[in-house]
């Protein structure tokens, strides 16, 4: 492969690399400079203009764009830039000249490919849909997605126009309103690439379909009748009412700007639908729901960067095969962590092995893997695990006098060092610990219902806490695909000490003789996902009753009777 020999206008290019073959077919490697992932920022969007400017001017067979990075394609736009996003007219104003970039891709003179490997997200796989082809190395399970949405806004490159022409209006929908990303086979299957080929042959797999340049996929004749002007409203109508039911539009009003657009525009490119596309863009990054969900993924991105060394957490111990106890150990083996999970009887552990069978079954579809996943995790009613272990989690109820009784039971079978968490959501551990001969092993880390859908994890720190076992527990955290929050071993801890004074001026409402539904109405109304008297009740009175009696004295209040 030779160099292409870079025009003027291409000299000081720095995020992209072009290279051109003996048959004319052109190599452009994004890899963007001082990055671990690509990302489309501004200057990489002004730099890919200049190349694509210059490609179109050249007679070559085709172009293939790859990514240099081993993190994968292109994560999508630099959601860093987002807070510099200061008007609507200013976001439009810059969506447009990404349109404008991804256009000139698409009416290159010769067809390009877009070889997908690792993930293609937002901007990337809008990048990918302006090119010809698209095809995905299998062997790096690769993860495609317009998830936008998650920050208040839609795609904003072309993605609401290209990808319901490419893949029809039903599959396209539900990735954009639910911004869930999809693997290779269903990537395959939907339309949404042309091929999956193994790592060592990517570059023969994109000159060979440069070179037979098979036709588009037709669409399904249901989707092609669900795109007719007349019949779109009614559709729009079935999405908003499913959109609405997930979150209230005056909250979330990305979902509905989406539907707004296609049930206007259908999935015929055009100047006005993509006008129309930026415009909406430009509104909804400058809403209060943008701007926080914005400020959440950077949080997130924070807690992240916590605990990424290795654990030598291998194998986990479970006691208390309740709800959480059950649901964190079945979490865990889902992870790939080999786990034995002890109650009392074997008769309290098989409702907790039912619900495990149902999550690997939503989550991994095919029947070996859900029978793998079932394999590693074993009922133990002898509590035999707990020599083995590499970590010891106990779930039994809020009680001191029980929680220390099974501390000391385990505590003679622990291997040396290894560390003891608690699931406790309320009872400082400094009066757990004291019955430990190892009290630094003892940390909490705090999960919350339901584990497999909430991402947080309390790290709880007491002051005979070792700075291994909370390294470890942090760790720990990452390597089952939680967002870790270190805390101090108080009362409540962080979360449920910020709730504990709404949910204690909910009961005195209820007290003071307000309709219930009317609590959680306003609740509800106001954005919670439910209202206090609902998630009272589904956490358990008894269980909300006793955790407000010990959070009482330490936030100013007395338990509601």
């Amino acid at each position: 492969m030779t160099s292409a020999g870079p025009s003027s206008a291409t000299a000081n290019i720095r995020h992209w690399k072009l290279t051109c073959d003996a048959n004319q077919v052109g190599w452009l490697c994004f890899d963007r400079e001082d990055a671990g992932a690509n990302t489309l920022s501004v200057d990489a969007m002004t730099e890919l203009h200049t190349v694509l400017v210059d490609l179109a001017s050249r007679r070559l067979n085709g172009l293939v764009i790859f990514s240099g990075k081993q993190s994968g394609f292109i994560a999508g736009a630099d959601i860093k830039e987002f807070p510099g996003l200061n008007s609507a007219e200013r976001a439009f104003a810059l969506t447009s000249q990404g349109q404008m970039v991804f256009a000139l891709l698409e009416q290159l003179p010769y067809p390009s490919v877009a070889v997908l490997d690792g993930f293609a997200l937002g901007g990337g796989l809008e990048l990918a849909l302006a090119c010809s082809y698209r095809i995905a190395i299998a062997g790096s399970e690769p993860v495609f997605g317009l998830p936008e949405v998650l920050l208040g806004v839609h795609p904003g490159f072309g993605g609401t126009v290209r990808l319901p022409s490419l893949i029809g209006v039903r599959k396209a929908m539900d990735l954009m309103l639910t911004g869930r990303s999809v693997r290779p086979g269903e990537a395959r299957s939907s339309g949404l690439v042309d091929a999956l080929v193994t790592d060592g042959d990517w570059r023969g797999a994109a000159t060979r379909q440069l070179s037979l340049r098979p036709p588009r996929r037709p669409l399904p004749l249901l989707d092609r009748l669900l795109a007719l002007g007349p019949v779109r409203p009614m559709l729009a109508r079935t999405l908003r009412q499913k959109a609405s039911a997930k979150a209230r539009p005056e909250h979330y009003p990305a979902p509905g700007a989406i539907i707004d657009l296609w049930e206007e525009y259908g999935a015929a490119p055009s100047p006005a639908s993509y006008e129309a596309e930026a415009r909406s863009f430009g509104r909804l990054v400058m809403t209060p729901a943008s701007r926080n969900l914005v400020r959440v993924f950077f949080l997130q991105e924070r807690l992240k960067k916590l605990g990424t060394g290795k654990t030598g957490i291998n194998r986990v111990h479970v006691v208390g095969a309740g709800v959480m106890g059950g649901d964190i150990a079945a979490w865990c083996a889902l992870r790939g962590l080999e786990v034995t999970l002890e109650d009392r009887e074997l008769r309290f552990i098989e409702p907790a092995l039912t619900r495990a069978r149902k999550l690997f079954t939503r989550k991994l579809k095919q029947p070996e893997a859900i029978d793998v996943a079932l394999a590693r995790l074993r009922p133990d009613p002898t509590g035999a695990g707990v020599a083995t272990a590499d970590l010891v989690i106990e779930a039994v109820f809020e009680d001191l006098a029980v929680k220390t009784e099974v501390y000391r039971r385990l505590e003679r079978t622990l291997r040396p060092g290894v560390v003891l968490a608690t699931n406790t959501s309320s009872i400082a551990l400094e009066q757990l610990s004291g019955c430990l001969q190892e009290p630094g092993r003892l940390i909490g880390l705090h999960f919350f219902n339901p584990v497999a859908q909430l991402p947080l994890v309390e790290i709880i720190a007491a002051t005979t806490s070792s700075a291994e076992a909370l390294a470890a527990g942090t760790g720990f955290a990452r390597q089952i695909g939680k967002l870790p929050v270190p805390c101090r071993s108080h009362p409540g801890f962080l979360v449920n000490r910020i709730l504990a004074p709404y949910m204690a001026e909910a009961m005195e409402m209820v007290r003071e003789g307000v309709p219930l539904a009317e609590i959680d109405q306003a609740a509800t109304e106001f954005g919670m996902p439910m209202g206090p008297v609902e998630l009272a009740d589904s956490v358990g009175l008894d269980v909300a009753a006793h955790v407000a009696r010990i959070l009482a004295p330490t936030v100013g209040r007395s338990p509601a009777p």
